[in-house]
């Protein structure tokens, strides 16, 4: 039995649901797909995955094997990319998660300069606002909003974020302007749906030494951060977003800034990336690019100067 082979086997058809799809990406038949993997079972004496007529599931035993078949795949591959490329020649195909605003407002402008700096990557870039297990989608690196949940991921923080409530001056002129938090309750407020999350997240003010978490009622609810910008720029309501999203509206003048005494520390943004390509020319250069993109954001906004979106 070619072991690696039938673990690249396996985690391929734990990943995908499906033996089909598992053997079409690894150029197998189902059939061959099907044969390493029972031969892996064979040889550790117990079931990785269950098999019903319409679906393939991953049983406990082999939940706990995939864990340390994904660790083991990666680190062979990481380490073949090592032999294979130069490690101070940036090349190759690299795989990038980012946030839809950090994407379209920031990464998109500066993907030219990249390339031109660059032109060995080839760069394949994902929005989301969901949090995605880079290892299972095989993610390279990624900029991430909070703190890591992973110990198999390191994560670089490159900036800090405040948490601004605002609101555009048509809606504030029509409505008035809240003085205390428990005055937003009386007024339409735009709140945010995050990840699988059935209810929209609670706001956060400063509250003496600490931090006031509030539940409140909302008028409208979103599950990406730039459809709330859009709709308190449309007069919709009140928001609370990180400041590097909504600085520039704010020092344009379409936003104002509310309750700006009861702000606190939003959470860190960082890159992040898997310890088994940490030392990946490809994967450091893109790192060292968004941070910088980052950065300079921030100084911007912290210095209140208008940011073209």
């Amino acid at each position: 039995m070619d072991q690696l082979q039938a673990m690249r086997v396996f985690t391929r058809v734990a990943e995908f649901g499906s033996f089909a799809r598992a053997a079409s990406t690894l150029d197998l038949s189902r059939a061959m797909a099907s044969s390493y993997v029972a031969q892996l079972e064979k040889h550790l004496g117990t079931r990785l995955l269950h098999r019903t007529t319409r679906k393939v599931s991953v049983s406990p035993q082999g939940a706990i094997y995939l864990e340390h078949c994904r660790r083991i795949l990666a680190e062979i591959d990481s380490a073949d990319d090592l032999l294979r490329l130069a490690r101070d020649r940036p090349q190759g195909k690299l795989r990038v998660d980012v946030p839809v605003a950090f994407g379209k407002y920031l990464l998109l402008p500066a993907i030219p300069q990249f390339t031109q700096r660059y032109p060995e990557i080839s760069l394949e870039v994902r929005f989301n606002d969901r949090y995605v297990d880079m290892q299972a989608e095989g993610v390279d690196v990624a900029v991430r909003v909070g703190t890591l949940r992973s110990s198999e991921l390191i994560a670089k923080r490159v900036s800090s974020s405040r948490l601004v409530t605002c609101a555009s001056p048509r809606y504030l002129a029509s409505a008035g302007v809240p003085r205390t938090p428990d005055e937003l309750r009386e007024h339409r407020l735009i709140g945010h749906l995050r990840g699988e999350a059935t209810r929209p997240a609670e706001w956060q003010f400063s509250q003496g030494n600490g931090i006031r978490s509030v539940r409140l009622p909302m008028a409208l609810s979103f599950n990406t951060v730039e459809a709330l910008s859009i709709s308190a720029l449309e007069g919709q309501g009140i928001v609370q977003q990180l400041d590097l999203l909504v600085g520039s509206y704010i020092a344009e003048g379409r936003l104002v800034e509310l309750l700006r005494e009861h702000s606190c520390e939003g959470p860190p943004l960082s890159v992040v990336y898997p310890r088994a390509t940490q030392h990946l020319a490809k994967v450091r250069v893109f790192a060292e690019f968004a941070a910088d993109l980052m950065r300079n954001y921030e100084a911007r906004m912290r210095r209140g100067e208008k940011y073209s979106h």
